[in-house]
């Protein structure tokens, strides 16, 4: 049986496909150049500097890479609860997502993050296509915030026009390395409570910056006390317990598809059911 063939528009570096259209990362994908396990047309390549040109079979033992735009996708809602993290493993033994997750998730990517003590919704998926797109797209993100203060007029003229800080370190981790951040304007902004001790928000972005919200209102001296994202370019958690996750819905896959421009993104109708 002859393999299927890549369609490439243009030269792509060995790694780069790799690590495009598998769960490897691009170490992962050098380390297993380098011990000649990737063959591209049944040749062992070893040269790191390799490119993937169309019509290349590409493997790694006997699997057979594909390109991603070949492949149909599953994407998944998970409600993440605070105290996990959003990574495959942690050195230091903390609770990750797919420590709750179903076994059947164990290769699937987050499209972004939410910090250790944020909660709230995550999507997953199994294509490295439709991950990209989707984490740095400009689609809106929803989230309600507790800050343990009072929403000032200097607050709100941030949220509205953006900001710019030379040193947004309150609020971000204290290993971060990132220092400098622009803020766009707020898509939307609704205060619920406004008081001295604590107040309460519903706001919309359309980025995913390291801890931008913590960063952001940690600025004007405002801590987070709490943050959940409940909905990621109109898809929302609705009623999904913390620790659960679901299958997208008939009319959510639509609308993604729209948004990647792939008709293929359906995998199958096992996938309009809501997971235990």
């Amino acid at each position: 049986m002859r393999e299927e063939e890549n369609e490439i528009d243009e030269p792509v570096r060995l790694n780069k496909f790799i690590s495009h259209n598998s769960n490897y990362s691009r170490r992962e994908a050098d380390k297993v150049i380098e011990e000649g396990r990737v063959t591209i047309n049944n040749k062992v390549i070893s040269d790191l500097a390799t490119k993937v040109v169309s019509g290349d079979i590409v493997k790694i033992g006997k699997r057979v890479i594909k390109s991603d735009k070949n492949r149909m996708y599953t994407v998944i809602i998970y409600n993440k609860p605070k105290g996990e993290l959003v990574t495959k493993s942690d050195p230091r033994g903390r609770k990750v997502i797919f420590d709750t997750l179903d076994k059947k998730y164990k290769d699937f990517m987050p499209i972004g993050r939410l910090d250790y003590a944020s909660e709230g919704l995550i999507l997953l998926t199994d294509s490295v296509d439709v991950a990209n797109k989707l984490m740095h797209s400009n689609l809106e993100r929803v989230y309600k915030i507790k800050v343990d203060g009072k929403i000032h007029p200097k607050v709100e003229e941030a949220m509205l026009n953006g900001l710019e800080l030379e040193d947004a370190s309150s609020g971000g981790h204290e290993k971060s390395k990132v220092r400098s951040m622009t803020f766009e304007p707020f898509v939307a902004y609704q205060i619920l409570t406004n008081g001295d001790n604590f107040s309460k928000l519903k706001v919309g972005i359309t980025e995913g910056k390291n801890r931008e919200l913590r960063r952001f209102f940690g600025h004007f001296g405002l801590e987070v006390m709490d943050l959940k994202r409940f909905e990621f370019g109109g898809i929302s958690l609705n009623n999904l317990p913390t620790g659960k996750s679901r299958y997208l819905t008939r009319d959510e896959y639509k609308d993604l598809r729209h948004f990647v421009n792939n008709k293929e993104i359906y995998k199958s109708d096992n996938n309009y059911k809501d997971n235990d």
